[in-house]
């Protein structure tokens, strides 16, 4: 039987609903990219329920892949399996078991360290997040059907990562785009109380698994704040939006700092940074609550000079019709932190909106260096640590830009 036969049925026999794609759109889909917008669909054969396995097929009846359905959505179809195979618990072991194992290779396996083990369409399983803290699994479902067999998925998952307890976490903003219910905070096994300790290149964090950005902590900056760290020794940083203090800490304890000025708009994460810096008796850094821009402008107004300033801002963008509002954001915070710096000083700017793109975010670098009448040298361009990997057939997966510069 070909695979065109078997476009209304998996070889379990059981039949699925098909959702059939409007002319001239199936090439992205033939590709492998796995997210089929609601303004390809052309029409549905069935009623498929929200969460169901479907059939996506060509206009001209040709099966293209089989994914699962979200009328809610703009991502109506998220597709999992370019064949006919059954996206069953055995699929969903596969598929995790598989990750899991690419975090082994990379030696981030550490008893007491920290990982994505997860990372949504980057690992074929688009609409689920899982990162490890030590013993503990933190899961955030971005995709109702995800969030529909979570139930089924976390046996899995702890049978995989050997993790001692599960926290499974709402995204509140992807909430409403997916038609997801905000449940409370679930988990399963044991669950941690208070903060769990992990290490990362030799220092120690404590993160909280149910407060606090993403899952609680910034892992997709590991290798970044390692790389920054490098060009700090004997020098006065600032940190701006620094979180709970992740690339002060680098700098001070890693690199050699003499000072470090960690500064955030949250007085909670300010509190976790401090309590950082105590963990790890880092006596040169210390924290202040403000807003970042705010700080800035006070900074420059009292020609304060750094040798290093690190530029780590929330995502200033989710769409691309408010691209050009994020890139005078970053041209803004860029131009005032390039300003602190003597010449050969240090920039390290970063950007976690996935719809700048690099080129984007080199065309605004360039708009600064012309503004300031200075020369700006990128010395290293980086994105996000291996345990978040790039799909080359959904480059949405890519959305860190980090930029070590300096600054003449």
């Amino acid at each position: 039987m070909d695979t065109e036969t078997l476009a209304t049925q998996d070889r379990s026999g059981a039949a699925h609903a098909q959702v059939i794609l409007k002319p001239r759109k199936a090439r992205p889909f033939f590709g492998r990219h796995p997210w089929v917008l609601d303004s390809a669909v052309d029409h549905v054969e069935g009623q498929p329920a929200d969460g169901a396995v479907v059939d996506l097929l060509a206009d001209n009846g040709k099966f293209v892949a089989r994914g699962l359905y979200n009328s809610h959505s703009r991502i109506r179809v998220r597709l999992y399996s370019w064949t006919a195979e059954p996206l069953d618990t055995g699929f969903w072991k596969s598929r995790i078991e598989r990750a899991v194992e690419h975090r082994r290779r990379l030696g981030y396996d550490a008893a007491d360290g920290a990982a994505r083990l997860i990372y949504s369409e980057a690992d074929g399983l688009s609409g689920l997040v899982v990162d490890r803290y030590g013993a503990y699994l933190v899961v955030q479902a971005t995709a109702l059907a995800m969030q529909r067999r979570v139930d089924e998925l976390l046996p899995l998952l702890a049978e995989a990562s050997g993790a001692r307890g599960i926290v499974v976490r709402a995204d509140r903003a992807l909430a409403r785009l997916e038609g997801l219910s905000v449940d409370e905070d679930r988990s399963w096994g044991e669950t941690p109380e208070g903060p769990v300790f992990i290490n990362e290149h030799g220092l120690r964090y404590g993160v909280d698994l149910g407060v606090g950005q993403k899952t609680g902590f910034y892992l997709d900056q590991r290798e970044n704040r390692a790389a920054a760290a490098r060009y700090a020794r004997g020098a006065r940083v600032l940190d701006l939006f620094c979180y709970t203090g992740g690339f002060s800490l680098a700098a001070a304890r890693l690199g050699g700092a003499t000072e470090v000025l960690g500064i955030d708009t949250s007085e909670k994460a300010v509190a976790v940074a401090r309590a950082g810096a105590e963990l790890n008796s880092a006596t040169n850094v210390r924290f202040e609550a403000a807003d970042g821009f705010d700080a800035l402008d006070e900074l420059v107004g009292r020609r304060e000079r750094f040798d290093m300033v690190i530029l780590d801002p929330p995502k200033f963008t989710r769409t691309r019709r408010s691209l050009d509002d994020a890139l005078r954001a970053y041209h803004r915070i860029n131009r005032l932190g390039a300003s602190l710096l003597p010449p050969g000083g240090i920039l390290v700017t970063c950007s976690c909106s996935g719809n700048v793109m690099r080129e984007d975010f080199l065309h605004m670098l360039s708009g600064v260096a012309q503004q300031l009448g200075r020369e700006i040298q990128v010395l290293e361009q980086r994105g996000a640590a291996p345990d978040h990997p790039v799909s080359a057939t959904c480059l949405e997966t890519e959305y860190l830009k980090c930029f070590i510069c300096r600054v003449l």
